[in-house]
């Protein structure tokens, strides 16, 4: 391969970005480029590296990232594409990783991902000391305990750390645009790749660990764009994705989403419900499961 795109999202959180450049820095195999594809009025300011950083405006208000994977696929131009979420810092072989593991499969491979608790990022932070507190989330299997695995579920794929050929991303189609918002176009992308006998594989190394930040699981914060895109997918495959998220909205009294008729949002989130499902800065992760399993104890009671 002649080259190594790294491509990601960004909106808002410059420290995380910031750090991101500064693991990719530190690669044992450098990239050619790093393509920010930036969803806010104002480009970053970034540290100098040795490589080009190249960063586009998105137009839109409302988080079109498939739209926003797609133009980045479109200006880099590596022969391999890394999909890095702005909030990750690759550990230093996460390149070397996924360009041998790109050489012996031509589809999507899905590296590892831990997670960082609140103060890991803090300057001088070090990937040694990264090892040390960084914790795998439940709900996601770990990678094989060599070489790479074939994933026949491609529910599994998730876009937050992934490596792909840009003539398997091509051949594929990229994202489908018409999914704006949070949610659905993960699973519509792999639900294609499957469609098109494109293997999907876990690996292992490819590690990025995921900087603290306050999150929503399930993600009440954007209950519009779930319920928007779960229709939309279901209008396009036949059935609904997001099932985990739309079953916690369901219990929450959120939704009614019954079969054979459209999603009704019932009422809006409350600070209740934000509070419910708020990740505490004890938690290095957000857990839909935590939340489904306490809501369902409290029907019981």
């Amino acid at each position: 391969m002649t080259g190594v795109s790294v491509l990601t999202l960004a909106g808002g959180r410059p420290e995380h970005l910031h750090n991101m450049v500064l693991g990719l820095i530190r690669q044992a195999h450098r990239p050619i480029e790093l393509i920010v594809a930036v969803m806010q009025a104002d480009p970053y300011t970034l540290p100098p590296a040795p490589f080009p950083i190249r960063q586009l405006t998105i137009a839109g208000d409302a988080l079109p990232l498939a739209a926003a994977r797609n133009a980045a696929v479109q200006a880099a131009i590596g022969d391999a594409l890394i999909f890095l979420d702005m909030d990750c810092i690759p550990a230093p072989t996460l390149i070397g990783d996924y360009v041998a593991g790109l050489a012996g499969l031509e589809g999507v491979l899905m590296g590892e991902v831990s997670y960082l608790p609140d103060g890991a990022t803090a300057p001088g932070w070090t990937i040694e000391r990264f090892a040390a507190v960084a914790v795998r989330h439940p709900d996601r299997r770990g990678p094989p305990e060599t070489g790479c695995e074939i994933c026949d579920d491609y529910r599994c794929f998730w876009s937050l750390n992934f490596a792909v050929r840009r003539t398997t991303f091509l051949a594929a189609g990229g994202f489908d645009e018409r999914y704006v918002g949070y949610g659905g176009e993960d699973t519509d992308f792999a639900k294609t790749l499957g469609d098109r006998g494109i293997p999907l594989a876990w690996m292992k190394g490819g590690l990025a660990y995921h900087q603290y930040h306050p999150h929503h699981m399930p993600p009440v914060h954007h209950l519009d764009s779930v319920v928007r895109n779960a229709e939309l997918f279901e209008a396009k495959w036949g059935y609904r994705t997001m099932g985990h998220w739309l079953y916690a909205f369901r219990l929450m009294g959120l939704i009614d989403d019954r079969a054979g008729a459209p999603i009704t949002i019932l009422r809006r989130p409350d600070a209740a419900d934000h509070a419910l499902t708020g990740q505490q800065r004890h938690q290095p992760y957000a857990d839909t499961t935590t939340v489904i399993d306490l809501l369902k104890a409290r029907a019981a009671a």
